[in-house]
């Protein structure tokens, strides 16, 4: 990850995440959580059968067959407040990753968000993502042609004020994925949760 793109990424852990939210309400967001610790650049995976990291490419689509998920992929900045981006709200709903985070199978965690509920359009991409259990595959199709598999590690519901950022932010020794979105009940302030979907590079992802 070059620097400018570390800053913007620990900008964004910084000033929360606004992740798939809306159905519910546009004050919807995570609190305010910073990173545990700065991020550095960890060594090299070297356990026995570990995938070894691709080379950036950007994603453009993703497959989460498990769901039914098969969705192109947007890119996804910083708004002025610094929190993140999540896609437009549009009834042809789409996932987006954040560009300021690895490529999926680089080092590193890279972030894909996609909304539980679009308005008045129904359910959103990640809707059924907190159905998703470790071993399920996760496909993301790179602009370089070739694809990065990945599979489930674990799925954890927290509530916005509890968000990990460290967790999530976090740098990894290994090439891993995580999708976010809303999830649990509705309050009268919105989506009372997160749903975080951790997953890691297989080996057949080398392709």
């Amino acid at each position: 990850m070059s620097p400018s793109s570390r800053r913007a990424f620990l900008a964004a852990a910084g000033a929360g995440l606004l992740a798939g939210c809306a159905g519910a309400r546009p004050a919807d967001r995570a609190p305010d959580v910073r990173p545990a610790a700065p991020v550095t650049s960890p060594a090299p995976d070297r356990r026995p059968g570990a995938a070894r990291p691709l080379g950036r490419s950007a994603p453009v689509a993703l497959r989460i067959p498990a769901i039914g998920v098969d969705t192109p992929l947007v890119r996804l900045g910083l708004q002025a407040d610094g929190s993140v981006e999540v896609p437009a709200v549009t009834a042809d709903d789409r996932a987006g990753w954040y560009r300021y985070s690895p490529t999926p199978g680089q080092r590193g965690p890279s972030v894909i968000l996609g909304h539980a509920t679009v308005g008045k359009y129904g359910d959103g991409v990640f809707r059924r993502l907190h159905r998703l259990r470790p071993g399920d595959g996760v496909t993301a199709r790179l602009e370089n042609g070739t694809s990065a598999d990945f599979a489930v590690t674990a799925v954890r519901t927290v509530g916005k004020a509890e968000f990990p950022t460290a967790d999530v932010y976090g740098n990894v020794d290994r090439p891993e994925l995580r999708l976010i979105t809303c999830g649990g009940p509705v309050t009268e302030d919105g989506y009372r949760d997160n749903v975080i979907v951790f997953a890691v590079l297989t080996p057949a992802g080398e392709r």
